[in-house]
């Protein structure tokens, strides 16, 4: 990206260089050849993470890196903000009634986790490969549209096509639940109603999968007192989270920021 192309960022009058919004920036989805669109979003996200800094520092905040997962350590611009972020920031616990009022608004959303019985035809493919990813989905396309025509012949065909070792037993995997398997098939597995084949070929690191729920089975609903504790801190999760975002914004309305638009938040 060229420098000249796109406004210098400029928070309480401190320049960042360009060279940092740069790096940001793929860390930002945008469409391909929209460039401009991604680098918008990376000043925006290096806007706030300066004032965050910025303040910290202001605050004489100190640095103390933590532990984040087996031998990696937070960077000192991480750790200044977390510990920004808990001095700025303060959330009460949710009170018994908040948290029945949370359950009693659907209780069906805490269930024991499902059941799948699921079968799949799968064309085999290196996705990274360009040409052998096109020329599995062309292959997949067809067997998907083989078996909507002739759903009860699911299992014929994929004895016939399927590369993988389930074709021995007409592509049925048994019994699977959350975590079972790949993400995105398990994505699809809770797009599908009970007996639905999937509308479209699902890609997965194996290639591309045909796939039939054969069967589901919901979990059973949870009574309060075995979730009181998942409300609880899904509930001051998502209190912390405003509070984050009323501090960011209050924090903005107080700044002088040129090269990037936080009008929104």
């Amino acid at each position: 990206m060229h420098a000249a192309l796109f406004p210098d960022l400029v928070v309480n009058g401190e320049h960042v260089p360009h060279g940092v919004v740069a790096a940001e920036t793929q860390n930002q989805d945008a469409p391909k050849g929209k460039p401009g669109i991604a680098w918008r979003k990376a000043a925006n996200a290096v806007a706030i993470r300066t004032l965050l800094l910025q303040e910290a520092r202001s605050r004489r905040i100190r640095s103390d890196p933590q532990e984040v997962g087996p031998g990696r350590f937070e960077t000192e611009e991480e750790a200044l903000i977390r510990g920004l972020l808990d001095v700025a920031i303060e959330v009460s616990p949710p009170t018994e009634q908040d948290i029945l009022s949370e359950w009693e608004r659907d209780p069906t959303r805490f269930r024991t986790p499902p059941l799948w019985e699921v079968s799949h035809i799968l064309c085999a493919c290196d996705p990274r490969d360009e040409a052998d990813r096109a020329k599995a989905q062309a292959r997949a396309q067809g067997v998907l549209a083989q078996a909507l025509d002739a759903p009860k012949s699911f299992a014929a065909l994929a004895a016939r096509e399927s590369d993988c070792g389930s074709k021995a037993s007409g592509g049925a995997l048994g019994q699977l639940g959350p975590n079972d398997t790949l993400p995105e098939f398990e994505a699809a597995l809770r797009d599908l109603s009970e007996g639905e084949i999937s509308a479209q070929p699902v890609l997965t690191r194996h290639g591309y999968h045909v796939i039939r729920l054969d069967a589901v089975a919901l979990g059973q609903v949870l009574p309060l007192d075995a979730v009181r504790g998942k409300i609880a801190v899904a509930m001051e999760k998502a209190a912390w989270a405003r509070e984050a975002r009323h501090f960011i914004a209050k924090l903005v309305d107080a700044s002088d920021i040129q090269g990037a638009d936080l009008g929104a938040l």
